[in-house]
């Protein structure tokens, strides 16, 4: 087991993963920019660095700086949480050379998934089922008109280096293709450093659905079922739960075991997340894969009880599945995660400032990750989610109400913030009766 591990991370992100380091005996060691001075998370860990100034490249970025820290601080392992680095298979293989261990999967692994179009000529190898998409795009007009035809309209312009919904742009027809492609070239540059694009399928309506594998060192992958994150702004998600509404249980394990059953023969060794499409005929499609933990793992602990932090540093340690996870593993009742952004509740802008108040729900039954507190100033340079709010009930209808209820509950002043929206969508009929896809928010929010 490690005896020290950095976290590479910063607010709720870090605070989590401290979390389940101080439990299982661990060391820690936390950083922070010039923002994050004095950020409750920090008095979680057994040492700080501070790291710079702070926009991110400066900081939760610099490589060489955390690298340094590594060494100094005589960490043995890196936890990378999500977002900034868990997905750069040049750290993780600097990590690896300087002596520690990366807790996440094999550098190997989050090159081979990092790129999109590589990962789905990978995944199709091995039976993954996937709608029609091309490869990379070449920089002649005419190619790219041929490939939209071969996959048909409407066809989705997706970054080949990136995610996070930057730079997926849709085109209806050949009007609209070749300046699309353009953009979303643009927005991959800025955004990734990498122009390269290619076209998917795009499905009209489609549901988000994510199934969570775990891997060890050993050859042994397990799969801890679904969850559905369909209910998203701009491709970015907002409320997300476990297990699928309207999902035949019989589906969704046999896609589960299907997938565990792929990334086993691949020798797949840490924490995933193999994202899906479901469309309208029932079908799951291949979207992409990330090699990280997500955002949205809670609502997968709540259903399952396993602490996937925990389980994520194990492996990485070195441990079997069977010595980490439960010889069986159920889904039990329905969970479901609220994330609450400092952000115009009509357009869903940005919109940092300070938290004049800052006063979570006091349901002991609700489950609140933040990384932040009263006074604390929420600043454009990070992302401006600024708590998880996460329920966990029998029923979905049970879950519901008592998270409209948290939500409700929840104080917050100084600052725009997205309770009022996400209140308008719980409260919906169509997510009441579980009838989710990628674009009920506008359709519900145009509603009010």
């Amino acid at each position: 087991m490690f005896n020290k591990v950095i976290v590479a991370n910063r607010g709720a992100v870090a605070s989590r993963v401290l979390r389940a380091l101080n439990e299982m005996g661990i060391h820690s060691v936390a950083l922070y920019s010039e923002a994050d001075a004095g950020a409750p998370y920090l008095a979680m860990a057994s040492e700080t660095y501070a790291i710079g100034p702070a926009p991110a490249r400066e900081s939760y970025l610099n490589q060489d700086l955390i690298l340094e820290i590594l060494k100094k601080s005589h960490a043995d392992g890196l936890h990378p949480g999500y977002g900034f680095l868990s997905e750069n298979a040049a750290f993780a293989q600097k990590v690896v050379d300087a002596g520690a261990r990366f807790i996440g999967p094999s550098p190997k692994w989050i090159d081979a998934m990092g790129h999109k179009t590589r990962a789905r000529e990978l995944a199709a190898l091995h039976g993954m089922p996937m709608s029609q998409g091309s490869p990379v795009l070449p920089m002649d007009n005419e190619a790219i008109l041929k490939a939209a035809r071969e996959i048909g309209y409407p066809v989705l312009v997706k970054p080949a280096g990136g995610g996070g919904g930057i730079g997926m742009l849709p085109a209806k027809d050949e009007a609209q293709l070749l300046e699309t492609v353009e953009r979303s070239r643009s927005m991959a540059s800025r955004g990734f450093g990498n122009a390269e694009v290619y076209l998917e399928h795009l499905f009209e309506r489609p549901r988000h659905v994510e199934f969570q594998v775990l891997g060890d060192q050993h050859g042994n992958v397990a799969h801890l079922f679904e969850r559905d994150c369909s209910t998203q702004r701009r491709n970015q998600k907002v409320i997300e739960e476990a297990p699928g509404p309207l999902i035949a249980r019989e589906d969704a394990a046999k896609t589960a075991e299907h997938i565990a059953g792929i990334m086993r023969k691949l020798g797949y060794d840490n924490i995933g997340t193999v994202e899906m499409l479901l469309g309208a005929d029932g079908s799951f499609n291949f979207l992409e894969m990330n090699t990280r933990l997500q955002v949205e793992h809670g609502v997968t602990e709540e259903v399952t009880g396993v602490d996937l932090v925990k389980a994520q540093i194990r492996s990485a340690a070195g441990e079997r599945l069977a010595d980490i996870l439960p010889a069986k593993i159920e889904v039990k009742g329905h969970a479901i995660q609220a994330r609450v952004y400092a952000e115009d509740p009509k357009n869903f802008f940005p919109s940092p400032g300070k938290l004049n108040v800052f006063r979570p729900p006091l349901d002991k039954s609700v489950r609140v990750e933040t990384g932040f507190a009263e006074g604390r100033d929420v600043t454009p340079h990070y992302d401006p989610m600024i708590a998880k709010v996460i329920v966990h009930a029998d029923t979905r209808g049970a879950a519901i109400d008592t998270l409209i209820a948290a939500l409700e509950a929840f104080e917050i002043q100084g600052l725009k913030h997205n309770i009022p929206a996400v209140l308008t969508i719980l409260k919906s009929e169509r997510f009441r009766a579980g009838q989710v896809h990628t674009g009920l928010i506008p359709e519900v929010m145009k509603k009010k």
